[in-house]
């Protein structure tokens, strides 16, 4: 694998004054009539001339001189280097790449749409030129291979809090979306910043019938939580009042009182107490 070193180059304003001078010295000879200096002093403006490259912020130019890698240059400005060499530009600036929406089956094999934004930038441009062929497509396919990986280790969504999902771990899904395109972008010479979400949703063929799932799901583990608590609020109420009340209850008494207490609690609508005034035997 090529690792990025420092190519060859001088100031470029210092370079200019130079093959000015040299031109200045080619007119001179030809004038005196002096043709193997004027040549010579020709020949190394020109090839001097032919090193000169203009390198803007946060851009590095990769060097390639007769098929070989000479190194890289990061110094902005003007500069000369390796004399008819061909220069590649790479930016090294911070860049985001919208994912399309893809179309993937979530652990339990339900099919959801998921898209991702990533953030990333070049941070060794000779591996970027060198190792991989066209970077920024393979940043692109390498990038929907990571998000379908992700996507299909955790299901959609559960109402059980017992693992990671999709919706509901936000955070977590980001972080090892980052952690498995960097991996895979390191070879490239980028470095991923960060990866979020940007779009998650049940495929349309599904989301009807999963809409209904979610809404009866959540009704059962409503109704659990409300069962838990309403038996926790009958045994307080039961225990307090043969503690505190001086009230002895039997066994029919106790089920009775509890079975009431539970309708009063659990009902959806207000009930409709029934009073007992006593009966004309009693």
């Amino acid at each position: 694998m090529i690792k990025e070193k420092n190519a060859w180059s001088m100031n470029g304003f210092l370079g200019i004054i130079l093959i000015a001078a040299l031109l200045a010295g080619t007119v001179f000879s030809f004038i005196e009539q002096q043709f193997i200096i004027g040549g010579i002093c020709l020949i190394v403006a020109v090839t001097l001339g032919s090193g000169i490259t203009l390198i803007q912020p946060n851009q590095s130019a990769v060097v390639i001189f007769l098929g070989k890698y000479m190194g890289s240059i990061r110094k902005e400005g003007i500069v000369i280097t390796v004399p008819f060499s061909v220069r590649r530009m790479i930016s090294l600036r911070v860049r985001n790449f919208n994912s399309n929406r893809l179309k993937v089956n979530d652990v339990n094999g339900n099919p959801i749409e998921i898209a991702a934004v990533i953030v990333f930038k070049v941070v060794d441009a000779a591996k970027a030129v060198f190792d991989v062929d066209k970077y920024e497509q393979f940043v692109e396919i390498q990038s929907e291979t990571a998000i379908r990986a992700v996507a299909t280790k955790y299901p959609y969504d559960t109402f059980k809090d017992v693992e990671l999902t999709l919706r509901g771990n936000a955070e977590e899904v980001s972080s090892e979306l980052t952690a498995e395109l960097q991996d895979r972008l390191k070879v490239a010479g980028v470095e991923v910043i960060e990866a979020r979400l940007t779009h998650l949703a049940y495929s349309t063929e599904i989301a009807q019938a999963m809409l209904q799932r979610q809404q009866a799901s959540a009704i059962i583990a409503a109704r659990q939580q409300i069962v838990e608590g309403a038996v926790g609020m009958v045994q307080d109420a039961i225990t307090q009042l043969e503690k505190s009340g001086g009230i002895e209850l039997d066994d029919e008494r106790r089920v009775s009182m509890a079975n009431n207490l539970l309708v009063s609690i659990v009902s959806d609508h207000g009930t409709q107490p029934v009073i007992n005034t006593g009966s004309l035997y009693q």
